[in-house]
């Protein structure tokens, strides 16, 4: 521990609360590892190329308030778990299993393998209505980036896909939003089946 001059803590950290501390990298897990989570009621969330750390820090806070199971996200053109996105996610990352994957389809293909089923996020033509879904057992959430939404052969993989319907002028949801509550509502379906007598 080492106090210093507080212009000195300005200068080195724009933005501090009184304290900087110098850590390590972030521990990503080992894909692997995620796969032995698999079990009824596992719940994934899986990132297509998110890349605005504020979206990826949000979607990882609310996959810790829904009890995600783990999370997957590309190495390439996307955003990594860094201080940023960890001030984002309010500290929640430092409670979830994040994975990071040179292949995203591939990650799919394994969880599938492991017995998931993988619900893309899409607002397209064929896209199932989010409350018209049966999002029991064991399942992934996948979500595409800002704008472009899933690439084409992470769709293509995709067992179902699903959409949120709107209303009003901006015709589509921020994907941090979109997936949070694509999450929150699979969480609370699931929920209720294990207090059948909770009221809504």
């Amino acid at each position: 521990m080492r106090e210093v001059d507080r212009l000195q803590l300005d200068e080195a950290v724009p933005g501090h609360q009184g304290l900087a501390l110098h850590v390590g990298p972030y521990p990503y897990a080992d894909l692997d590892a995620l796969y032995e989570r698999v079990g009824p009621r596992a719940l994934f969330l899986l990132l297509d190329c998110i890349e605005d750390p504020q979206n990826l820090g949000t979607l990882l806070r609310t996959a810790d308030a829904v009890e995600v199971a783990g999370v997957v996200i590309p190495e390439h053109r996307a955003a990594a778990v860094t201080p940023a996105v960890s001030n984002a996610s309010a500290g929640a990352v430092e409670h979830l299993a994040v994975a990071r994957v040179p292949n995203l389809v591939r990650a799919m293909e394994q969880l599938r393998e492991a017995g998931t089923w993988i619900i893309g996020l899409e607002d397209v033509p064929e896209a199932q209505a989010y409350d018209e879904v049966d999002w029991h057992g064991p399942l992934a959430i996948v979500v595409g980036s800002e704008g472009r939404g899933m690439r084409r052969l992470v769709r293509e993989r995709c067992d179902l896909l699903v959409r949120l319907p709107i209303a009003g002028h901006t015709g589509s949801l921020n994907a941090a939003v979109a997936g949070s509550i694509a999450l929150y509502h699979a969480w609370r379906i699931r929920e209720r089946e294990l207090q059948p007598d909770e009221q809504r």
